[in-house]
């Protein structure tokens, strides 16, 4: 086979591949958001509170400790699972028990869910329990917000500044 035939051949090949990479850039259209559609975003990065109460250790404990590890209050590394709602307009939309990461239990929870809302007005509530008690929520919030189309609205959480945050 002769140069010209490779030449020939090679080209083909690259003008081949040129068309598909313009084809890929155009086409199939992606739709980032359905129209008449906004976006709330849940997500966070908690530690919850501990299981366990912290105790001061008995004299025959703290013996039986090595020199270095005998600290007299000893307090529990696992966290409680945390438990969070999201309700849009009264509706239950997000529900979730989120168990601490780590290998001694003792992270943060973490989660982050993307719901796709109609466009206009809507009441959002949220509920988080980070605690040992069995029933109600240690932190709750409610907003009305009138979302846009294509708007990404986002909903986060930070215990140090009062609980749940609104963007």
């Amino acid at each position: 086979m002769g140069t010209g035939m490779r030449y020939l051949g090679q080209s083909a090949v690259y003008a081949v591949f040129a068309v598909m990479i313009g084809y890929f850039a155009t086409a199939p259209v992606y739709t980032h958001l359905e129209p008449g559609k906004a976006m709330i975003k849940f997500s966070f990065a908690h530690a919850a509170k501990p299981k366990g109460e912290c105790r001061r250790l008995t004299r025959e404990e703290l013996n039986k400790l090595a020199p270095n590890m005998r600290n007299p209050v000893s307090c529990p590394r696992q966290r409680v699972d945390i438990y969070v709602e999201l309700e849009l307009n009264g509706d239950p939309v997000y529900q979730a028990t989120l168990s601490p990461t780590g290998l001694a239990g003792d992270g943060s929870a973490r989660m982050y869910e993307r719901i796709p809302v109609p466009v206009g007005t809507h009441k959002i509530k949220v509920r988080l329990r980070d605690s040992r008690r069995e029933s109600g929520f240690d932190y709750e919030a409610v907003r009305e917000v009138a979302l846009v189309e294509g708007q990404n609205f986002t909903i986060d959480f930070k215990a140090p500044k009062g609980g749940f945050i609104f963007e």
